[in-house]
């Protein structure tokens, strides 16, 4: 909550600065107001309470009434919050609030799309660390209310030893090695590989994960038979919603989704005063 509450701090301080010109010369001092936030489109609800947080920060006093649950569908023409208090407060908390809220439910919406797709198969739907600088917990929580699940959190939380590691460490089997004698026991090894020689290679070595970067469909097929469920196996690159049932239907565990945070699109939301 402290970083969240640092987070909308930061976007307030960029947004309003020295004062909102507007609304200091337009707006009558202490006049109170109601606005409600609309779904202008068909979404999955997230970051509400992200939103209430904005106007709280600006002021207390403000009360703000979420209409629906995150996780839950909006159709077009439904409210998601009403919000009472003080009308020069709540225009300057709009562009903020929206801004988040609209990301939030943007990526709740992409995600619920993917866990739709392959459902009926054992594929897992998990996003990755391509987020907005700043925004990780909260485009991971949006994830998560989408009906996905997080990847590692960031660099020191799990161990991905990928492409470039394993070139620094003298290949797969030294920098599974490495990593072996340096984690504790709780943490598990994920290696990326590119070819079905270096997911032979990988097992061989004791990984834990193995992650088919890029590979065809036929080849991840052929490498789900050669691990026979040694391990997890993650399906990662080249995924979109034309091609990831298809991904799904090789028998994979996980497949990772970078789109899910570095490319969903805005949900088109408003805020109406009464």
């Amino acid at each position: 909550m402290i970083m969240i509450d640092r987070l909308i701090e930061q976007a307030l301080l960029e947004d309003i600065h020295t004062g909102d010109i507007t609304t200091l010369a337009v707006v009558p001092e202490h006049r109170n107001a109601s606005a409600r936030l609309i779904a202008k489109e068909s979404l999955v609800v997230a970051g509400l309470s992200t939103a209430a947080r904005v106007f709280t920060i600006l002021d207390p006093a403000i009360s703000f009434k979420a209409c629906l649950n995150d996780g839950e569908k909006a159709t077009p023409g439904t409210i998601l919050a009403t919000i009472h208090g003080e009308a020069a407060q709540l225009l300057m908390g709009e562009r903020v609030a929206l801004n988040l809220l609209q990301r939030l439910c943007g990526i709740a919406t992409l995600t619920a799309s993917f866990v739709e797709a392959v459902y009926g198969t054992k594929a897992r739907i998990v996003d990755t660390r391509k987020t907005t600088p700043g925004l990780r917990q909260l485009e991971k929580y949006a994830v998560r209310v989408g009906g996905g699940i997080n990847h590692r959190t960031g660099l020191y939380d799990g161990v991905l030893i990928k492409e470039n590691h394993i070139v620094a460490a003298g290949g797969i089997t030294e920098a599974i090695r490495r990593a072996r004698a340096y984690i504790p026991h709780t943490l598990k090894i994920e290696i990326e590989t590119e070819t079905l020689h270096q997911v032979e290679e990988a097992l061989a070595a004791g990984a834990d994960i193995i992650m088919l970067d890029n590979m065809s469909l036929d080849e991840m097929r052929t490498a789900v038979a050669v691990i026979g469920g040694k391990v997890l196996v993650e399906a990662s690159g080249g995924v979109n919603l034309e091609r990831v049932r298809s991904i799904a239907e090789t028998g994979v565990d996980i497949i990772s989704v970078g789109a899910l945070t570095h490319s969903p699109r805005a949900m088109d939301i408003s805020m109406l005063l009464d």
